[in-house]
């Protein structure tokens, strides 16, 4: 049975397992399992669908003990002649008991052996990976996951699991044979061993070579591309380095490094919320492990810290914000606390944007790109006279000063200083020789005070402007044209 894919999902399921996904981001578990206990009955191999709703049981139920032996007495009197009539019926036996103990040794045992009977292997591998997972010293169950790899002829995986096997008992023999034969047939399936003259004789050993040679140039030419494999490769070599002294700077700066790349190369390859926010975590945590070794002596690094602890709250604030757009009754007692989040979330983003603005202008008082920051941030809180002065200063700085003087023209315009406004915006957009976005922008906002002024030419007059080169931004159309009456 082929494994089905979210577009394979009937519009009423697909409907439920995005629901479904918004609701495990939130961290509404009970929910997740509710919504997808209808799509897995009708799809049951939807193993998207069922790490989803392994997910949130697994976060609902940390911290809980698996109820392992007299749970799974009972599951195997239930469940041992279902299994033989209907492997089908026999995993939905399975799903009951996980969705409660996503832990659970007999569940996943009896869900194993039900989607190889049912012809779904995909599934099955990921009852003993969950095993696996649970209880990472059970060589039991990965001998039996790494038997189950090399049934289906995936080696490489087979490979792994030996070798998680032997650092677990590195005198485990079988391990040592089984992952020695997994990792000669991956050997032989890359080379194309079995289709040369050994195999199918469709390759010669020249063509091989060949084909060796031609990897060999693509593999080079395509380094700078990278991938969560390759990422998560580079960490796994690593990771032993730091372990042995965990206060190496250069180490610990190297892993927070490749986690952040892992972070923004698994959300373009589409890998889960989970895995996402997992490598975020990661990132944040090292930046600040090694920020913590120098003792914030380093400012790029305190940096990367903050924007990325301040990109995880922006990602929570998103999630929420989108799935509170789905629900209707925001009121309700089960939504409230996810509305109280939000709000939360947003105060103290605003309080935190401001803390770090501040304290990077305290600690380097002449850099006026920092001065610029600050003087933007407290324009967003509504403190324009406190972001004044700082946009003042900006405004020497070259690189910032055509931005700062439109922020500053702004804070006038808030304050009810259109004079000041005017002044400040024409002399913006004069030191602007081409009609570019930055200048429109200036341009309309000059206009908008002119009109404020009842300087009414000067007001039509900015905007022609902007009509003369770009006809189709915001209003300017609408207003040039109707002041030459019907």
């Amino acid at each position: 049975m082929a494994l089905t894919t979210e577009n394979q999902l009937s519009p009423a399921q697909l409907a439920l397992y995005k629901k479904a996904r918004s609701a495990n981001e939130i961290g509404n578990h009970g929910y997740v399992i509710q919504l997808m206990q209808s799509v897995l009955k009708e799809y049951p191999n939807f193993l998207d669908g069922r790490k989803l709703v392994r997910a949130a049981a697994l976060a609902a139920t940390q911290g809980k003990k698996s109820g392992m032996s007299l749970a799974g007495t009972t599951l195997g009197l239930t469940a041992s002649s279902t299994l033989k009539k209907d492997p089908l019926a026999a995993i939905e036996i399975a799903e009951k008991t996980l969705q409660n103990d996503p832990k659970s040794v007999a569940a996943n045992q009896l869900l194993f052996e039900a989607c190889k009977k049912a012809d779904m292997p995909e599934t099955a591998s990921f009852a003993l990976e969950t095993l696996v997972g649970a209880n990472p010293s059970d060589t039991k169950v990965m001998h039996q996951l790494a038997d189950h790899y090399i049934s289906l002829g995936e080696s490489d995986k087979a490979v792994a699991i030996c070798n998680r096997i032997l650092q677990v008992n590195p005198k485990d023999m079988e391990a040592t044979k089984k992952g020695k034969d997994a990792s000669a047939a991956s050997t032989m399936k890359k080379g194309g061993w079995d289709d040369s003259a050994g195999g199918s004789g469709t390759k010669s050993f020249r063509d091989l070579i060949k084909d060796k040679d031609e990897a060999k140039k693509l593999e080079d030419k395509s380094k700078v591309v990278r991938t969560v494999e390759q990422i998560s490769g580079q960490i796994a070599d690593l990771y032993p380095q730091w372990e042995e002294n965990q206060q190496h700077v250069d180490n610990s700066k190297r892993l927070a490094s490749l986690y952040e790349q892992l972070f923004d190369v698994s959300i373009a390859e589409g890998q889960s919320p989970e895995d996402v926010e997992s490598h975020l975590d990661s990132a944040i945590w090292y930046y600040g492990h090694t920020n913590s070794i120098l003792n914030g002596g380093d400012p790029n690094l305190q940096r990367r810290y903050q924007d990325l602890t301040m990109k995880k709250t922006d990602r929570r604030i998103s999630t929420l914000e989108s799935w509170l757009e789905t629900v209707e009754d925001k009121t309700h007692p089960e939504v409230l606390p996810y509305v109280d989040e939000l709000n939360s979330l947003r105060e103290q983003r605003a309080q935190t944007l401001l803390d770090v603005a501040k304290k990077r202008v305290d600690d380097n008082p002449t850099d006026l790109g920092l001065r610029f920051e600050y003087g933007d941030v407290l324009m967003k809180a509504g403190r324009f006279t406190d972001a004044i002065p700082e946009l003042q200063k900006a405004r020497q700085n070259p690189n910032v000063r055509l931005k700062a003087m439109n922020l500053l023209g702004q804070c006038f315009v808030e304050k009810g200083m259109n004079d000041l406004a005017a002044s400040t915006f024409k002399s913006a957009a004069s030191e602007l020789l081409a009609m570019d976005n930055l200048k429109k922008e200036i341009v309309y906002k000059l206009a908008m005070v002119l009109e404020k002024m009842g300087k009414k030419e000067e007001y039509i007059e900015s905007l022609k402007q902007i009509y003369e080169v770009d006809y189709g931004y915001l209003d300017v159309a609408q207003r040039v044209e109707s002041s030459y009456g019907s």
